[in-house]
């Protein structure tokens, strides 16, 4: 085995069919040898939303191309990859199956090294693609499908301090969108036009701020979005009005919510040096981004993203992950099966439903 490790790195878990190369260097970070990421917004844009069959079907035809593509960029062949990683969860089953297979036929040909990769761990560590990232850190996860609060000991070793009770931000983010007739998809829009409006206009609520931990809710407030958009008939400003007066909430939701985790990082973990990681699609978000930035100059802690192209859906972080996992010997049957729901930590309650109880 080569002493700089080389995988190839395969994500098909939504709407995004992508494939990369990427190799462990020797500062500890990761050389990029390709990344390519193929969107389905325009099949999916008429809907408002992914159809898990439409993206399916998209993966089915492109993965071979983006693949083949992938190793072309990187100038490589599959005799030069240490390993193949697939995201095998969580998400959508029909999608998730497609990378899935393809990279265990792959593995299994070349007689390769094959890790089925939970796409939250890719997120969790894609910070560390262009930086050397010391563990434990604090994890604010927030994507289409999750949004948590995670202690990250290690590769494999995760805590979860707070999760959403009801919607995900990404989820809310699309929801409002789509309410106010933003376009597809949601979160960028909401946020290109939360700018054009005044975010005091409306006073939205903020759910359980006052409680339960570092959990978070977003059903009340996507609510009050849907109450309001009613009334504003179609005027375009008022609209731009409650865009931004829904991203000004999400703001004041995360600085009161993280500033709760931070506090409870540091009890737990006896640290008084902070490392606050953002990650998942919606830390692509630039107001969320300077929101967080703020919070972290009053707290005294670091706030690291990832860059934006590795925010979002992508291969790179997949590959990324397979290569800590194998790095520790975390390597898995060529018959392991795809997962709709995967948490990182698994001892965590499941927080969703009725008869919840947050004190």
């Amino acid at each position: 085995m080569r002493e700089q490790i080389t995988f190839l790195g395969i994500e098909t878990s939504c709407d995004e069919t992508a494939a990369a190369v990427i190799r462990e260097n020797k500062n500890g970070t990761a050389d990029i040898l390709s990344n390519v990421v193929s969107s389905q917004i325009a099949e999916h844009e008429k809907f408002g939303g992914v159809v898990p069959e439409l993206a399916a079907r998209a993966h089915l035809e492109n993965i071979e191309f983006i693949i083949d593509k992938s190793l072309k960029d990187a100038k490589i062949n599959l005799n030069e990859i240490d390993g193949i990683a697939a995201t095998a969860g969580p998400g959508l089953i029909v999608c998730l199956t497609v990378g899935l297979n393809i990279g265990k036929s792959i593995a299994a040909f070349s007689k390769k090294p094959f890790i089925g990769v939970n796409h939250l761990e890719g997120h969790a560590l894609s910070p560390g693609l262009e930086n050397k990232i010391e563990f434990p850190y604090l994890l604010l996860l927030i994507s289409g499908g999750h949004t948590q609060y995670l202690i990250v000991k290690d590769v494999n070793q995760y805590e979860q301090l707070g999760t959403t009770i009801d919607d995900a931000l990404g989820e809310a983010f699309d929801k409002t969108a789509k309410m106010l007739n933003l376009g597809f998809p949601g979160g960028p829009n909401v946020e290109k036009f939360s700018k054009l409006g005044d975010k005091n206009y409306f006073k939205l609520p903020e759910p359980i701020i006052n409680k339960a931990g570092c959990n978070l809710s977003f059903a009340g407030l996507k609510t009050a979005v849907l109450r309001e958009s009613k009334k504003i008939n179609g005027d375009e400003k008022m609209k731009y009005n409650l865009a931004a007066s829904f991203q000004n909430t999400i703001n004041k939701i995360l600085f009161k919510k993280t500033k709760v985790a931070i506090e409870i990082f540091k009890e737990k973990t006896k640290k008084k040096e902070v490392r606050l990681i953002v990650a998942g699609g919606v830390a692509a978000n630039k107001s969320i981004r300077e929101n967080l930035s703020n919070l972290a100059k009053e707290m005294n802690c670091k706030t690291i993203y990832p860059d934006l192209k590795f925010c979002g859906d992508n291969a790179a972080m997949i590959a990324w992950a397979g290569i800590k996992r194998f790095n520790k010997d975390l390597i898995d049957k060529i018959d392991i099966s795809a997962k709709s729901r995967w948490p990182l930590d698994s001892t965590a309650p499941y927080m969703k439903g009725p008869g919840l109880k947050l004190d």
